[in-house]
């Protein structure tokens, strides 16, 4: 590895992504109390407890410059990304729907493309919106309704489990981002039925904590998903699959389009690795979970602490446990 394991964390933990996700902490305190028994805020969707499990709610908003450079590929995104957090929950999306602004009709109606041709690839019905063809400039958000028997969340890692990574390595980056498109020119009958692993998953109990991985990366997602469980990881480089030709700095900055951290115990993990393979997606225990809120991660002789969670919060959203101890 020619470059530096702390020069690249240091890159990696520069990333715009991760920026954006602390913004989020200077808004987090202001959030009113949630219903008793509610699922906390901070995860991939809402879960709002039902008779039969949880109804799903979760919406993504678009950077303006996606948007006006790649509309349907921004639309598409609106669709597959939703569906990506319904499943990270242990969910199966029901609908989606939109909020759509812009001031170029040909340019909206590639917007509308992109999101139609992921609706239909997904089978995930559109059902309304609200759309606006007199705004300034181009802006989209998509949000989106699922059901969920039995949760995975954020919030549920445990010291002393597996850290596992599944992430669909048969794309490649659409430039100029760095989203890895695994999804454009799939099968739609396989990309839907690489999605419903999630919910399986959940339902057989093979894992606990999930989230899909997301503009922060992979290094930026773990530490969201620490920081809701109040645990901290040692991951080890070289345990992450890479695909041949593409650099460590780019990968853990990616955005796939099928990606998710998963958290397990050691009699789970062969099942649980075994269902991804089974599926031709590439998945590997790339760490441990442990009990000090620190993620470190090692290659060779080298290890670097990415960040200490105690110390320095990342979304401020923090388990119920240190909620209730908290002054």
């Amino acid at each position: 590895m020619s470059m530096e394991l702390r020069t690249l964390m240091a890159q990696v933990s520069q990333y715009a992504g991760i920026a954006h996700k602390e913004d989020i902490a200077r808004l987090a305190p202001q959030l009113p109390p949630l219903p008793q028994g509610w699922h906390p805020n901070g995860d991939d969707a809402a879960a709002i407890p039902g008779p039969e499990g949880y109804s799903l709610l979760a919406m993504e908003g678009f950077l303006n410059a996606f948007v006006e450079q790649d509309p349907w590929f921004a639309g598409w995104c609106g669709v597959m990304v939703n569906i990506s957090d319904i499943a990270a929950m242990g969910g199966r999306p029901l609908a989606v729907v939109n909020a759509l602004w812009n001031h170029d009709i040909d340019h909206a109606q590639q917007i509308f493309a992109g999101m139609s041709a992921a609706a239909e690839t997904f089978g995930v019905p559109i059902i309304g919106g609200h759309t606006n063809l007199r705004a300034n400039q181009a802006q989209l958000a998509v949000s989106i309704l699922g059901q969920a028997k039995q949760l995975l969340s954020a919030f549920a890692a445990q010291p002393g489990q597996v850290l596992v990574a599944a992430i669909d390595h048969r794309g490649a980056f659409r430039a100029p981002y760095l989203n890895w498109n695994a999804a454009t020119q799939a099968p739609a009958q396989r990309l839907r039925g690489d999605i419903a692993l999630l919910p399986e998953i959940a339902e057989r109990g093979l894992a606990s904590a999930a989230k899909d991985i997301s503009q922060a990366g992979l290094i930026g997602t773990a530490l969201m998903l620490l920081e809701s469980s109040g645990v901290g990881a040692r991951i080890e480089l070289d345990a992450i699959e890479k695909p041949q030709g593409v650099s460590w700095a780019d990968w853990l900055c990616a955005f796939p389009s099928f990606g998710y951290l998963l958290t397990t115990d050691q009699a789970s993990l062969p099942a649980l690795l075994g269902l991804f393979h089974s599926r031709d997606i590439s998945a590997s225990a790339i760490g441990t979970i442990t009990d000090d809120k620190q993620l470190w991660v090692r290659h060779d002789a080298q290890k670097v602490q990415v960040r200490d969670l105690g110390s320095q919060p990342l979304m401020g959203f923090r388990p119920e446990s240190d909620t209730a101890s908290a002054p």
